[in-house]
């Protein structure tokens, strides 16, 4: 089973952690968040792993060397000519993903304790192209899902945008984890180019194709893009 870890981001929030060091190296509790990201993926029985880099992307390829790449089948999609953000990044990285089955993609900066497992049979079950794991939790932009948790929207709540793909009685309004399932069939559907998103990406398949969400009720998520959840999270593992 295939699965792509988002290691490329520029990390500023962590900055000036990352003046030196890519986000993806940075450590927590003795561990750097590269590692727990393979470990998580690898025992949820995921063997082939896709990383992207572009922000001192020599560190990480040095990093895996430095570790037998975990003695696992690790390959790099080098974006560091071009930061591609989430969409060109599985654009970029098209020829290592495809396949027959389902491929996961997880975000390197989230520390969670969801059962990928779950995720992957709720996927299964209801056959959407892409399955977004999700949490009911504070931000300020939100995904809106209709009673079947099928993907019909986007909002900003701090400036008021939204854009809706497709029209319900009610919205379910949660924001995105960065754990994901997508289905090969989406690397066809793809129109974009260059640098984008997942997310505008999503809205606009959205009208045609089921892209579900899974609430997300696992006892431990944290994003770990600043400092101070960087602290939160070594409190927490040791």
């Amino acid at each position: 089973m295939k699965a792509m870890i988002f290691a490329a981001g520029l990390g500023t929030r962590l900055y000036p952690l990352t003046s030196s060091v890519p986000k993806a190296l940075v450590k927590v509790a003795g561990k750097t968040l590269l590692q727990r990201a393979i470990e998580k993926v690898s025992q949820a029985g995921f063997n082939e792993i896709v990383i992207n880099i572009h922000h001192f992307g020599d560190q990480i390829i040095e990093f895996l060397n430095l570790n037998q790449y975990f003695g696992l089948n690790i390959r790099i999609s080098d974006e560091r000519e071009q930061l591609l953000d989430t969409g060109g990044a599985i654009v970029k990285a098209a020829s290592l993903l495809k396949g027959t089955e389902p491929f996961l993609v997880y975000n390197v900066d989230v520390l969670s304790n969801l059962d990928l497992s779950r995720l992957y049979d709720y996927h299964v079950k209801n056959g959407g192209i892409a399955t977004l794991a999700v949490r009911d939790r504070q931000t300020s932009r939100y995904l809106l899902f209709d009673r079947e948790m099928r993907l019909s929207g986007w909002k900003n709540i701090s400036t008021g945008e939204e854009k809706i793909s497709r029209r319900s009685e009610a919205y379910n309004v949660f924001a995105f984890s960065g754990i994901q399932f997508i289905d090969p069939a989406v690397l066809d559907m793809i129109t974009e180019t260059g640098k984008f998103s997942l997310i505008p990406l999503y809205l606009r398949l959205a009208e045609a194709h089921a892209i579900y969400g899974f609430n997300d009720t696992s006892s431990l998520w944290m994003d770990l893009g600043k400092p101070g959840q960087l602290e939160e999270a070594e409190r927490l593992l040791m």
